[in-house]
């Protein structure tokens, strides 16, 4: 025994936005995302239409970690977020989102995503490959 809370993975589909904001500002995602601008969060949230989510100790339990995708369920899936509070981090929760998300699309979607420096080693050793031609319009605000 490890010793480690329980954790509960789920699709959330009213997901409140105050539990976005706080897990998205307690991680490696919060200097980049619009953390104060509730407006922006929440077209953020609801234009998802895959959002995973991992809670600590019980399924009711506090929101510890947010994937957030936007897919079509047949080709492919691009996700936006997959952030862990900082308190979380080195308990297996990313991973544990991340094969959430693999199980949620199956075998015939891929995933693309555009991570930030300081997960780009989380999302090699979760077996992703990088891809040299992908491009990207840059957001002005």
């Amino acid at each position: 025994m490890t010793g480690r809370p329980a954790t509960f993975y789920g699709c959330e589909t009213n997901l409140p936005l105050a539990d976005f904001r706080r897990v998205l500002g307690d991680s490696i995602l919060g200097a980049s995302r619009p953390i104060e601008d509730a407006a922006r969060l929440g077209a953020m949230l609801s234009g998802a239409n895959l959002v995973l989510t991992a809670r600590m100790g019980r399924a009711g339990g506090q929101v510890v970690g947010i994937a957030r995708g936007v897919t079509d369920f047949a080709w492919c899936c691009y996700i936006s977020e997959l952030a862990v509070c900082a308190s979380a981090q080195g308990l297996g929760i990313g991973r544990g989102l991340f094969d959430e998300i693999r199980h949620a699309l199956g075998p015939r979607v891929s995933i693309v995503l555009s991570s930030v420096p300081g997960a780009v080693e989380f999302y090699e050793r979760a077996g992703m490959a990088r891809v040299p031609d992908a491009f990207w319009y840059r957001r002005t605000k």
